[in-house]
Formats: C-alpha cells, sequence, structure tokens
C-alpha cells in the first residue's frame, strides 16, 4: 500500500511539475509584408519607419567609421607616430561630437512626427491585437517582429505568422 501511494504521489508530482513549466514558443512576423497588404492604412507608419532606418544606417555609417579612425590612432601609437596619433584622435573627437549632434537632432525629430501619425495608434493597435489572436490561438508566447530584430540569426517558416495575422485583419476589414 505504501508503494503505491509513493508511485501515485512520484506520478502526480510530475503532473504538477510538468503543467508548472511553461515552454516558451516564439513565433515571427514581417511587418513589412503586412504593411505592403495595407499600404493605405500604413502609409505613414511606413514612411516614419523607412526614415528611422535611414537615420540608423547612417548613424552606422558613422560608427563604423569612427571606430576605423580609433584603429588606425591605435596603430599609429604603438608605432611612436605621435603626431598622427594625436591628429587622428582630433579627428576621432570631432567626428564623434558631431555623431552625438546629428543623433539627438534625428531623435528629436522622429519624435516630433511620431505622435503626428494619425494611423499610429489605430493601425498599429489593430496589427498588435491581430497578431496577439493568432499567437494566442496557436500557443506562441512572444511574438517578434521579422525585420527589426537582428538578433534572429535563422528561423523555421513554421513560425512564421505573417500570413495569418494578415488574413485576420483582412476578415476585420470585410466584415
Amino acid at each position: 500500500m505504501k508503494r503505491l501511494y509513493y508511485v501515485l504521489l512520484l506520478g502526480l508530482l510530475q503532473v504538477v511539475a510538468l503543467s508548472a513549466q511553461q515552454i516558451t514558443r516564439f513565433a515571427v512576423i514581417d511587418l513589412a509584408r503586412i504593411y505592403v497588404a495595407f499600404q493605405t492604412d500604413s502609409k505613414a507608419v511606413r514612411d516614419w519607419e523607412e526614415r528611422s532606418a535611414k537615420i540608423q544606417h547612417e548613424i552606422d555609417k558613422r560608427t563604423e567609421e569612427i571606430q576605423n579612425l580609433k584603429r588606425r590612432q591605435a596603430d599609429a601609437a604603438a608605432n611612436n607616430n605621435e603626431s598622427e596619433a594625436r591628429k587622428l584622435e582630433v579627428e576621432v573627437t570631432k567626428k564623434t561630437d558631431s555623431l552625438k549632434i546629428y543623433f539627438e537632432t534625428e531623435k528629436r525629430k522622429l519624435e516630433e512626427q511620431k505622435p503626428k501619425i494619425p494611423e499610429n495608434s489605430d493601425f498599429l493597435n489593430k496589427v498588435y491585437n491581430a497578431a496577439r489572436v493568432v499567437a494566442e490561438s496557436e500557443g506562441y508566447s512572444m511574438v517578434l517582429n521579422l525585420r527589426d530584430n537582428k538578433g534572429i540569426f535563422w528561423y523555421s517558416q513554421a513560425i512564421d505568422i505573417t500570413d495569418k495575422v494578415i488574413a485576420n485583419l483582412k476578415s476585420k476589414v470585410t466584415r
């Protein structure tokens, strides 16, 4: 009897432990494809995101240029070429300051422009709700934007729910 009790208790503990463990399932959506599918609804959002991407590209380009100058400066210092190292240090400082000003200026412009996007709250809320409905119905815990997340190295097409989100949005438009 004791043995049966222990077996039942062990089985119950395993069931509780398994139910307590929640496996996080990820899905991805491609917001760019959703924007293409709903061009009139998403124009202002797309314009803002394109501008934001251009600014980020410029920041990345300038940052790489500064890093190259820093490497050249370190090489000059290692070769005891102090005048070249000082010249490069001045150039690094100048370009770094310029980048900071560019970043602050463009960030401020984007922040000023974002509230003026009429579709921003309405259209993106619709996309969010459609993604939530699809993700919850299929057991996903998190949905990542494929284009914005540089951390996604690879993904299976099986977790791409973009078409389902588009279908969900279209079904609401036709109602």
